[in-house]
């Protein structure tokens, strides 16, 4: 598995208490959690760059 998708699951997994707090009306939780959705956006923009290199170093070793 990848390492960042390793980063993915887990930031998504410590978000989930502030997520709780925050449904029950916590504003400093929802500020956390807001945090932490930019930086889970950023680590599933790592992911989405690293498939498509994958996918294209696939097409360079066809070559050749």
């Amino acid at each position: 598995m990848s390492q960042n998708y390793d980063r993915l699951v887990s930031a998504v997994g410590a978000a989930r208490e502030d997520v709780e707090k925050a449904d029950g009306g916590n504003k400093a939780a929802t500020s956390r959690v807001r945090k932490a959705m930019m930086d889970i956006k950023n680590i599933a923009q790592d992911i989405r760059k690293e498939m498509l290199e994958k996918r294209d170093a696939g097409k360079d070793a066809g070559k050749g």
